[in-house]
């Protein structure tokens, strides 16, 4: 593309950052005004007819009116969109839902995406993204090539004639406007293929001509592109390929464990890492400094938001807060109203407030044990239940177990490894082995999809550690008692490395 475009589009971009620098100025006025506004739209819906929206005149009789939700108790109303009702959760018509992973009895979740989700969340925060990018950085040339993204592991399928579901990543390539697919490579036919070897080998192979300008998506699928690229050219790194690269907006799990590869495949100081904070139920969050990690908290996309501090989380009544009541460097748990119909949804994030002048925040976890290195997902219940399977099938008991992803380095594969203190040792450890990670995949299509073909994630690992060594580590560490309890699952090696370092000792 032209200078003269990439000018314009640039210069176009930045007349967005006015509207943010707004609701940065008026937080609290943005974001009550913002949910008056989807109760008058739901108002004549079924939901907003049960809650009685019409009399809601403020956030306080919202939140003693309507109750806090997970999707096992919203699952009813988008069983019924699915099947082609409407005027439920939200006016206009639902056809897409974003397909992530499960809960604890199923093994896939189906969240709603209306057209304004789409437009004014979605769409809006990936302008948002490029606005912030170019007013951070006046002489990209961004818009001079071309951008790839790297969608999800799900493309588009029907569910019927008039529903629709996949990634959200797919969906919204399903979806993009005529100037934006002209734009992004590759062509759309290849970016949602549904078979991810072939479709990483066809996507280097589509894309290594191109000006690749800039890159998004999760860092462990993009990192495995890169890697072949470099395998399919011969080159030595990737700017020998992709010269004019610059940007690469990533998202989806902690990028930490694999920056220094990409600065490795990306030897440039003129290369910019950019984190958002998008997941299927909506957009929240971009990385607006260009030295820091946190994320400005978006409050003009669609969406409500409230907070539950995650001492809370487990009480009966638990004290929900508005934005205007949070503190820095508190865990809370993430409740959501959209403009897709989902109202005081608790999508299971936490988040830490880093700022609140403007509100700024980091991704703290779940709220619940997980695995989630490579957008796989995977929760306790689910290890639990693949647990049992294997025992059964083996004859094994398992006393105390913890687990942790194994990262990407350079030629070596990732996949999960588990610890495990047996009570009884399975008749085979490798029967039982392959049995955990068969059933993890039956239960959890993110882990599926992520080892499918053995691309991403290689088959699970198994050690068998001598009894007592769990009770051992905790000694070691001061921590013998009722409420010192072994981490069954981590996003991160810490707890793993030193059960593993001591039993070396």
């Amino acid at each position: 593309m032209s200078t003269l475009l990439n000018t314009v589009v640039s210069w176009f971009l930045k007349q967005r950052f006015s509207q943010i620098e707004y609701f940065k100025e008026n937080p609290h006025e943005a974001q009550a005004n913002l949910l008056m506004d989807l109760l008058d739209q739901a108002s004549n819906t079924e939901w907003g007819r049960k809650y009685d929206f019409d009399t809601i005149r403020n956030i306080e009789t919202f939140q003693q009116r309507v109750p806090i939700q997970d999707y096992e108790q919203v699952k009813p109303w988008i069983e019924r969109l699915r099947k082609g009702e409407s005027n439920l959760l939200w006016p206009t018509e639902i056809k897409w839902f974003a397909k992530s992973s499960g809960t604890t009895s199923d093994k896939s979740k189906f969240i709603p995406v209306s057209n304004e989700s789409l437009e004014d969340c979605h769409y809006k925060g990936g302008k948002d993204m490029l606005s912030i990018y170019c007013n951070n950085r006046p002489d990209t040339e961004i818009f001079t090539g071309k951008a790839l993204a790297m969608g999800g592991s799900h493309s588009v399928s029907e569910f019927n004639n008039s529903s629709y579901f996949g990634d959200i990543s797919a969906i919204m390539l399903q979806n993009l406007p005529f100037w934006a697919e002209l734009m992004r490579t590759p062509d759309i036919s290849i970016a949602l293929m549904g078979d991810w070897e072939k479709k990483l080998d066809t996507i280097a192979n589509a894309t290594i001509t191109e000006n690749v300008t800039n890159l998004s998506g999760v860092p462990s699928w993009n990192l495995m592109l890169l890697k072949k690229v470099l395998d399919i050219t011969g080159r030595k790194n990737i700017l020998e390929v992709w010269p004019n690269l610059e940007l690469f907006i990533h998202g989806g799990v902690s990028f930490a464990p694999y920056r220094d590869q990409f600065k490795k495949l990306i030897p440039s100081d003129q290369m910019w890492y950019m984190e958002t904070y998008n997941a299927s139920e909506g957009f929240f969050g971009i990385q607006d400094q260009p030295h820091s990690t946190e994320m400005l908290l978006m409050l003009d996309y669609g969406i409500f938001y409230e907070f539950i501090p995650l001492d809370e989380l487990e009480k009966e009544n638990p004290r929900v807060l508005r934005l205007d009541q949070v503190e820095t460097d508190t865990n809370y748990a993430l409740v959501i109203t959209t403009n897709a119909g989902l109202w005081r949804y608790m999508i299971g994030d936490t988040i830490q407030f880093t700022s609140t002048r403007p509100y700024r925040i980091q991704i703290s976890g779940r709220t619940k044990n997980f695995i989630n290195a490579f957008g796989e997902e995977v929760i306790i219940d689910n290890a639990e239940k693949a647990l049992n399977a294997a025992c059964q099938a083996t004859g094994a008991v398992v006393s105390e177990y913890t687990a942790a992803p194994v990262f990407l380095q350079d030629n070596n594969s990732a996949c999960h490894e588990y610890l495990i203190e047996f009570e009884r040792e399975p008749d085979s450890l490798d029967a039982f082995t392959n049995k955990l990670d068969q059933v993890l995949q039956q239960i959890n299509s993110d882990y599926e999809a992520k080892r499918t073909a053995d691309i991403l994630l290689k088959k699970l690992k198994v050690t068998s550690l001598p009894k007592g060594t769990f009770y051992g580590w905790l000694k070691s560490k001061g921590k013998i008692g009722g409420q010192n309890k072994v981490p069954r699952l981590f996003n991160n090696r810490k707890y793993v490395d030193e059960i593993l370092h001591f039993i070396s000792q």
